[in-house]
């Protein structure tokens, strides 16, 4: 059974506009000029699983381009560490095809800075706020207005819609990249989900439940079994803040809100102060801080951290990513515990009015260029050359052929060489239940830094929801420059 991989449109009103800082909400990327790509009712696969029994093709070596004029050294920052690529397609893909380039260039010397994700995220601001960017590195969505509006990263609006692979890409990837009606990066890596339930379905048949429970109400029954097991319920990290937002109230928040509200904050109209967005943070609170479904230690210990609770047994289930099921089967390869690894969406919550099976999904991440290598022209050649190369066919083609996965180009993915696992996983993100988008791939990190450290909190019960909302708010107006 073949997939065709094709534009993802989880919610079309959410991807309208960008909110622009002080000034009228920026129109949303435009693709191309084509005729629009219908929805498909199965969509491009996320899951980050290993690859398929048979063997798989290699990744093509051929670069975008054959002859570059640039002779020298780029410096390019990244996560996709050695570590990371064993149990992750999408760093693997990444790391293949960048060796790929480099063999291809030798004329070129490719500076690494690989460093882990929580990591990443701290030394690339830090850089930005010194105008110190490397010439190529990864853009997080929600840096790019503020980036852009500083003048620091290179406008590829050209390089992108004449692009060679410009046919294929999924231009609705491009939306957290767009400032002004202008792209500023490559989407890059793999697209999935960053809220998957990952749990052992034998342990919860043990605790009397046939399948993962659809309320918290029923989750928090199970979680009496398993504490009398010694048992944590749910694993759960969060001791890089960005955790709860990305893989937790992205996600339940649309229980409340519904779709609109976000769409409202993206254009920069919203409000953090909603009684719908509080009733969210308010349940949160309750969840993590006055059940026991929880590990204790889950604002002390990272996202990687927990998932092995759970590989252990320490824990019945865990909440993450699609990066997090990759490395889950990766780890679990051979033992019967695989076997017995399924996956859900978050539970109702009982006061939530707009409750559908909700599962975020999305590309947070790009390759970008500094604005100072502009400067060389045959240097920014080459540097546009790395990243039509680290997101085009040759990693697609990579990636879906041994993790049935795709990023920002389409391509077909055969589905039956793979395992149930897979196939599982693929069902949950793109047949089963309803895309969201993810909060922190919009906007700007200057807001999520002020939500995430006071959820971090408010999860402690050291501050309320109703606080948090409006600190987050008048951290977005200041944003907006109101």
């Amino acid at each position: 059974m073949k997939k065709k991989v094709v534009s993802i449109l989880l919610a079309t009103s959410m991807v309208a506009t960008l909110a622009g800082c002080g000034s009228d909400p920026a129109p949303a990327a435009e693709a191309p000029a084509a005729e629009e790509a219908p929805a498909a009712e199965e969509e491009a696969p996320a899951a980050e699983t290993p690859a398929a029994e048979e063997e798989a093709p290699a990744a093509d070596d051929s670069a975008a381009s054959g002859d570059l004029a640039y002779s020298g050294n780029i410096s390019i920052m990244h996560f996709s560490t050695s570590e990371e690529s064993e149990g992750n397609g999408g760093s693997d893909g990444f790391r293949t095809c960048l060796a790929n380039w480099q063999n291809d260039h030798g004329s070129i010397t490719l500076d690494e800075e690989v460093l882990a994700n929580d990591d990443y995220k701290t030394q690339i601001a830090t850089r930005a706020a010194a105008d110190d960017l490397p010439d190529v590195f990864l853009l997080q969505g929600m840096n790019t207005i503020s980036w852009a509006k500083q003048g620091i990263v290179y406008d590829l609006t050209d390089s992108i819609k004449n692009s060679p692979y410009a046919s294929d890409y999924n231009m609705d990837y491009l939306v957290p990249f767009t400032a002004d009606g202008k792209y500023y990066a490559y989407p890059a890596l793999t697209g999935g989900t960053c809220t998957v339930v990952i749990y052992d379905s034998a342990m919860w048949e043990e605790a009397g439940f046939s399948s993962f429970p659809t309320t918290w109400a029923d989750v928090e029954k199970a979680a009496e079994y398993f504490s009398g097991q010694g048992i944590d319920t749910i694993a759960f990290g969060n001791s890089g803040q960005w955790q709860l937002n990305s893989c937790f109230v992205s996600c339940l928040g649309y229980q409340y809100t519904g779709t609109q509200w976000f769409s409202d904050i993206i254009a920069g109209t919203g409000n953090f102060e909603a009684p719908e967005f509080v009733a969210a943070l308010t349940e949160t609170q309750r969840l993590f801080h006055d059940t026991n479904i929880f590990n204790k230690d889950f604002n002390a210990v990272s996202n990687e951290d927990a998932r092995e609770y759970y590989i252990s047994g320490d824990a019945a289930a865990f909440i993450g990513g699609n990066w997090d099921a990759s490395y889950i089967q990766a780890t679990l390869e051979g033992d019967p515990k695989k076997d017995t690894t399924k996956f859900a969406v978050l539970p109702q919550a009982a006061d939530a009015g707009k409750y559908e099976k909700f599962q975020n999904i999305g590309l947070g991440y790009g390759m970008a260029i500094s604005a100072k290598v502009a400067s060389d022209p045959d240097k920014l050649a080459a540097c546009i050359d790395l990243c039509q190369y680290l997101t085009g066919p040759a990693f697609s083609e990579y990636v879906g052929a041994n993790y049935a996965l795709a990023g920002f180009c389409s391509s077909d993915v055969d589905l039956s060489a793979f395992d149930q696992y897979t196939q599982d996983f693929y069902n949950f993100s793109y047949v089963d239940n309803k895309g969201c988008e993810i909060y922190d791939s919009y906007v700007d990190g200057s807001v999520w830094s002020v939500l995430n450290t006071e959820m971090q909190e408010m999860v402690n019960g050291d501050k309320d929801p109703a606080t948090v909302a409006a600190d987050t708010q008048a951290a977005y107006k200041a944003y907006l420059g109101q």
